[in-house]
């Protein structure tokens, strides 16, 4: 810029020069002088767009470029256009990397683009999630600087990660479970992939356990079936009708018990399906607790002093086959761990929000505290031994569990070890009425 101002200034001090000398000057060398003079002007011209062009050049982006005629229009008219274009294609670059966030960031897996260094160029919210990350400040370090598990270092330095992907337990999100792949791309860059399969691993699980418990729940009683009907078969020639009939009412009572484990996974499987929500047919809450009561004492047989309080409104909106499975599983349980000369009460009240609540409190055995998050887990029990004597099968509260979901009902229990508990049904205002 120095160069070509101090080119100008010279220009124009021999042009001025040339031009008084030439207007002096007579004869051939005046002409001479005056075309010098041209020239030193023509020269001149093009050092002064010279300059203009070299401070367009130092504006920002966007800038007008200078108007001149002649060549230097043509030449500023070709930046121009070639500004125009390196500009749409620069807002194109970015609309597209724009897009390209936008959609990296809606995938319900995490994303993180590593350079070769495998420092972090970029990543999603949901890898950051997964990661225990945050890109406002691990942005630019390396990752294996960040996830020092080994097993992640190996699967990033072998060949063949592009292979199975790498499951992982990190100490930077403990309690989940991720899932990695990663994949080289353009510029020795590497794609890394990360998924969240805590849930997926916790209902494989869940199933393998399930079909464990299954198994294990009916081949209890269908060997104690099998074998009193193999004795009864065995001793029918020589042995008391009245021995053969208790045989038998022992492999039917086993059978019976069979038969109510298997409708009980019935029951809780339609719950858990996408079976259609529960119909919003007006409940007579009196009748259906009368039903209820009537129920418990059939099955406390008159071991416990049971009673009824109903205080609360006079209908519910929902199933009533479903609700009153529900409520007689919370009834039932009670009786079942009662002991005899025990009090339950079954109570019905309106709640000051507006909603209502069926409690069964009991004064049985109690609860330890370490119990009463897995209540609802299918097949779990306090005490096995118990729960089978008392004719359980392990489902009764995951069933009042859907039920009560189903009709945006919750379920509390409130329970002292050796003091008994309370357990209760709450139902929103809407599933009330007066």
């Amino acid at each position: 810029m120095n160069a070509v101002l101090a080119e100008l200034l010279t220009a124009v001090a021999l042009t001025a020069l040339a031009t008084l000398a030439g207007w002096f000057a007579a004869g051939e060398r005046g002409v001479g002088l005056m075309a010098l003079s041209a020239l030193g002007f023509f020269f001149l011209r093009q050092l002064w767009l010279v300059l203009r062009l070299i401070q367009w050049a130092r504006c920002p982006l966007g800038t007008p470029t200078p108007s001149a005629s002649g060549a230097w229009g043509a030449v500023f008219e070709a930046l121009h256009r070639r500004g125009r274009l390196a500009s749409a294609e620069s807002e194109q670059a970015t609309q597209e990397l724009d897009r390209f966030r936008r959609a990296a960031e809606a995938l319900p897996d995490g994303v993180v683009i590593l350079d070769g260094r495998r420092a972090i160029e970029w990543m999603n919210l949901q890898a950051e999630a997964c990661l225990g990350l945050k890109a406002a400040v691990d942005i630019g370090s390396r990752i294996t600087h960040l996830l020092r598990e080994p097993e992640f270092l190996a699967y990033l330095d072998s060949p063949d990660h592009r292979g199975a992907p790498l499951e992982l337990h990190t100490q930077r999100n403990p309690g989940r479970s991720l899932q990695l792949q990663a994949a080289p791309f353009a510029a020795g860059r590497t794609l890394l992939l990360v998924r969240d399969v805590t849930q997926l691993q916790r209902l494989a699980t869940m199933r393998r356990d399930f079909v464990a418990n299954v198994s294990h729940e009916l081949k209890t009683p269908l060997t104690v079936t099998l074998g009193f009907v193999e004795t009864a078969l065995d001793a029918l020639g020589n042995t008391p009708p009245q021995e053969i009939a208790q045989y038998l009412q022992t492999a039917a009572a086993q059978a019976l018990r069979m038969q109510q484990l298997i409708d009980d996974l019935l029951t809780l499987s339609s719950l858990e399906t996408d079976s259609p929500p529960p119909l919003e047919d007006p409940i007579d809450a009196g009748a259906l607790l009368t039903d209820v009561h009537r129920e418990v004492l059939a099955l406390s047989a008159g071991r416990h002093r049971i009673t009824l309080e109903n205080t609360g409104p006079k209908g519910l909106l929902g199933s009533a086959r479903e609700l009153r499975s529900a409520f007689s599983n919370l009834a039932g349980n009670a009786v079942r761990y009662t002991p005899d000369s025990g009090e339950i009460v079954l109570r019905w009240n309106a709640e000051a929000s507006g909603g209502a609540r069926f409690s069964v409190r009991d004064s049985g055995i109690g609860i330890a505290p370490q119990h009463l998050p897995r209540l609802t887990e299918r097949f779990y029990r306090v005490d096995r031994g118990r729960s089978r004597d008392a004719g359980g099968t392990g489902l009764g509260l995951a069933i009042v569990k859907h039920v009560l979901e189903r009709h945006q009902a919750v379920l509390q229990v409130e329970s002292e070890f050796g003091q008994g508990s309370v357990f209760s049904a709450v139902f929103p205002p809407h599933r009330v009425q007066s």
